[in-house]
Parts: structure tokens; sequence; C-alpha cells
């Protein structure tokens, strides 16, 4: 089950701890895979690693064009049309509301949610001609529950779920689908300089008591991507530990 063999994926975010799961779990199932970022280095590296199937495709998702152009790179780098899309990659810039900027709002807005679109206007022609294809939008619980000091965040990831829906209805009648995962706190390197009693109070709200691993994030990716997902589309899965269940 799960196999995703002669399928071709890109994974934008990919040079972060859960895009780089993600990357090595499609490919572990047999789907060549692009990897993009804007750390060419890191991805170089990652693609390397993992050997044949596996490409690179930088983009600065921040730069419309950049992002216009992204599918068609990946396309010609992995010489075969993607099967696979899963916008991964997005940024943070916090603050009260009161003290955000405008541009704080603007760049969050403009790489979590408008670049995804564009990603998906671009993938969704090829898709839709060939009538197959798997579109995963990767949310946050932030985006259900909201976060003080995260107004613009919380606004893409909720705004990304949206937008997943509409997609959804329009691609379904061409074999296409398009759903979102919803990651709750994941092990990273800014959860692991968390004090002591700040870990305990995050962990206490989660009934699985333990923050989620990157690999956790890439399974539900992976069943989404699959065949086994083919009656699956406009769904968001929350992989959160039960953190909150919606």
């Amino acid at each position: 089950m799960f196999r995703l063999d002669g399928k071709t994926a890109l994974v934008t975010g990919a040079s972060g701890g859960i895009g780089s799961a993600i990357a090595k779990t499609l490919h572990a199932q047999g789907a060549k895979v692009v990897l993009s970022g804007t750390r060419e280095a890191v991805i170089r590296e990652l693609a390397e690693e993992l050997g044949e199937g596996a490409f690179y495709a930088a983009a600065n998702l921040s730069e419309p064009s950049e992002a216009d152009a992204l599918i068609a790179k990946a396309e010609d780098v992995a010489g075969a049309p993607l099967d696979i899309l899963v916008n991964n990659a997005g940024l943070t810039r916090d603050t009260l509301a009161l003290r955000m900027k405008d541009e704080d709002w603007n760049q969050v807005l403009n790489v979590d949610l408008a670049a995804p679109f564009r990603l998906c206007r671009a993938t969704l022609k090829g898709m839709l001609r060939r009538r197959a294809g798997r579109i995963v939008n990767i949310a946050s619980v932030i985006g259900t529950t909201g976060n003080a000091g995260q107004a613009n965040y919380a606004a893409a990831k909720a705004g990304m779920v949206g937008m997943s829906k509409s997609l959804a209805q329009e691609a379904g009648s061409r074999g296409v689908t398009v759903n979102v995962v919803a990651p709750g706190f994941i092990v990273t390197p800014m959860t692991d300089v968390l004090p002591d009693a700040q870990k305990e109070k995050l962990l206490s709200s989660i009934p699985l008591a333990r923050l989620g691993q990157p690999e956790d994030v890439a399974s539900a990716v992976l069943y989404l991507a699959s065949d086994e997902a083919r009656w699956v589309t406009g769904a968001t899965l929350h992989v959160n530990g039960g953190m909150v269940m919606a």
C-alpha cells in the first residue's frame, strides 16, 4: 500500500525538518522527488543523499515570478510532469497585531498563501488535462485555533484550508484531489530550546502527551498523495496528537 512508483512529486520548503521528512518518505515509496527551497546547498545535499530519482530546484517563493515558474522548472529537472504537489514552504513574522507592520502581514500572506495558490494554479493545468493528480497543502493547528502574536500566520493557514476546499470542488471531476494536512507542535530546534515549564504546559494540552515528529506529518502526506486516498478530497487531516479535535 501507499506505493508511488512512476509518480513525480514536488515538495516546497524541503530544506526544513518537515519538508525533508516528506521528501524522504515520498522517495522511499518510489516517487521521483523534486526538492525546492531557498537554501540551494541544503536541498542539493539532500538530493544527493537520496540518490537516483531525487532532484532539486531552488526558488524564492516570496517572488511571484519564481513561484509562477517553479512548476515548469521542477518538471524540467525531473523530466516528467508532476503527479503530486506538496505546498509545505512557509514563514512566520510574529508580533502582536497592534505592533504588526504591513510588511509583516504582507510577507506572511504572500509566502504562506499566495505562493501556494500560484503553484496550485500552475500545476492544475497539467493535472486537469491528464485527469489525475494530488495536491497536499500543509496548514497548521494555528489556522484552526488562532494564536496571540500570529494573526498573519493564522490567517494564511486558515485561508489555505478554504482555498483547498474550493480547488477540490473545481478539480474533482477531473480526478484531481486537493487536501490539507494541519500539523500541531512538531519537534524542531525552536521547541528544543523551550523552558521546561513551558514544555510541560504544552504537553499537558496534548492528549497523546508528546510533541509530533516530522515523520508523523510525512506519513499523513504520503496517504493523501497515494492512490489509496483517491476518494478523499477537500479534507483537512489534523496531525496534532489530539490537541485540537476538529
